[in-house]
């Protein structure tokens, strides 16, 4: 498997059929081999229904889903995908429609290309409300400054990375905000490119604007804490050199 995209989704049930089809129509004619795993976060739509239809499909056997008990967050439904992913690359988008799934052939080939690690995408053009870009651009300086690491837009949801990766993911309630930054702190390499961002077509926005600025913040001093008491190894030799399976 070449590609595993995992899509957490929350009370979307206007938009998952759609984003299925594009993300159909995105990656068919990449020659990639892929799948998509839904994680439903406990929606209480009719979300689950519209994605059984999905899964049951024509393209059914592309699609894999996950429901949770009751609303946990976006970072638990994104690790709950990333356990269970096949592809040698994960990616992410969201559930809302505003991830234009095109754009993950583009970050697929550059690192392939290029030797990068993870890509992360930052939107060029924002479709989002005043309010909703100043605190993505305060929470942005918040946790460059207090990481040591400058990703210009990590609330974008469009990313692609490599599964060794994967390991060094921690799980916590804010993962989904820091994700670039703890592969830097790995050694991973890291590009950024832009990506489109497309407003909104159905539903609301399921998350406050100001709920996760000071959220975000208060797990700065997590992240900050990993940075300054994690360590970084690689094995020099080993005996025997072939260690049995």
């Amino acid at each position: 498997m070449d590609l595993s995209i995992v899509i957490p989704v929350y009370n979307e049930e206007e938009n998952v059929q759609e984003l299925a089809f594009e993300v159909k129509e995105a990656l068919e004619p990449s020659g990639l081999r892929w799948e998509c795993l839904w994680i439903d976060d406990g929606s209480t739509d009719g979300t689950w229904d519209r994605l059984l239809d999905v899964a049951q499909g024509r393209s059914s056997g592309h699609h894999r889903l996950y429901g949770l008990e009751r609303n946990t967050g976006q970072s638990a439904a994104l690790w709950v995908g990333f356990q269970r992913c096949r592809g040698r690359l994960i990616a992410t988008l969201d559930g809302d429609g505003q991830n234009d799934p095109r754009d993950l052939p583009r970050l697929v080939a550059l690192l392939d290309h290029d030797g990068y690690d993870f890509v992360q995408g930052y939107r060029a053009t924002r479709h989002d409300s005043l309010k909703r870009r100043i605190a993505s651009r305060i929470a942005n300086g918040f946790r460059n400054f207090f990481t040591g690491k400058s990703v210009r837009d990590v609330g974008c949801s469009t990313r692609v990375f490599r599964r060794e990766c994967l390991p060094y993911l921690p799980p916590f309630k804010g993962l989904h905000r820091f994700l670039p930054t703890l592969a830097m702190y790995q050694g991973f390499r890291l590009t950024e490119m832009p990506v489109r961002h497309r407003p909104r077509r159905r539903g609301i926005a399921k998350y406050g604007i100001f709920d996760r600025l000071w959220v975000g913040i208060l797990d700065l001093f997590g992240v900050w804490w990993l940075r300054r008491r994690g360590f970084r190894c690689r094995l020099a030799r080993t005996y025997p050199k072939q260690e049995p399976l």
